[in-house]
């Protein structure tokens, strides 16, 4: 029974440490939601609710360049809409914004939608104030799909500029834009994200493997395996 009851301390510990931390952690949090098909054609369903959370995952990282802002991780995320069911088809609304900002810290909520019109790749994102729910900024872009990468980084760049954050060092900013991840890593990438929410651990392995073949700097995916190998 003892050590039963250290068990259950140790384990709130750091429950409590993180939410300390966060407390003390005064930057604006920014939470990234799934994105939604909005009625793509020219690939597999699968391929296409992939990209739902993979292109999520992309901005994430591409948002946490900026060490001015607190982005919320995507398996946070994940885990909040399962256990709430706010991932539901059309449950994403106001109180679906308020109740993810209020158990995340997050003041901002980035929410897109994408359409793939035979490889024509279309982004529509906007910035949503949680507490509001009021639209601070609407970006959208549009491209090839070849290039799907560079959508997700401008457009990224650009939601950053209305979050009242300080602009990257030109160094950092330099140093990052030289990285060019093509679209098919990208794709495995998504379907590792798409495996691991299933729960389906070796698929999800094999695709986070298959992206670092095609693209061996790819550190998401990298740390993407990791964490299917060790969960």
């Amino acid at each position: 029974m003892r050590a039963r009851a250290v068990l259950t301390v140790l384990s709130v510990v750091p429950v409590l440490l993180g939410a300390q931390q966060r407390g003390q952690d005064t930057r604006p949090g920014i939470a990234v939601l799934p994105f939604t098909n909005g009625g793509s054609y020219g690939q597999a369903k699968e391929d296409f609710d992939a990209l739902e959370r993979g292109i999520a995952g992309m901005m994430i990282s591409e948002l946490q360049r900026n060490p001015a802002a607190r982005v919320v991780e995507r398996d946070q995320i994940t885990q909040l809409l399962s256990e709430q069911n706010l991932g539901a088809q059309g449950r994403v609304d106001s109180a679906t914004i308020a109740r993810v900002g209020k158990v995340t810290g997050a003041r901002y909520m980035v929410m897109g939608t994408f359409i793939d019109f035979y490889g024509d790749f279309r982004i529509d994102v906007r910035l949503v104030n949680s507490e509001t729910t009021e639209i601070v900024k609407t970006e959208s872009d549009r491209a090839q799909r070849d290039h799907l990468f560079d959508l997700i980084r401008n457009v990224s760049e650009r939601l950053m500029k209305d979050a009242n954050l300080p602009q990257l060092e030109r160094r950092a900013n330099d140093q990052r834009s030289e990285r060019k991840i093509p679209t098919e890593a990208l794709t495995y990438y998504s379907r590792a994200l798409l495996y691991q929410d299933r729960g389906q651990k070796e698929k999800a392995a094999d695709m986070f493997m298959h992206a670092i073949q095609i693209f061996p700097e790819y550190a998401e995916a990298q740390q993407g395996l990791q964490r299917v190998k060790q969960s």
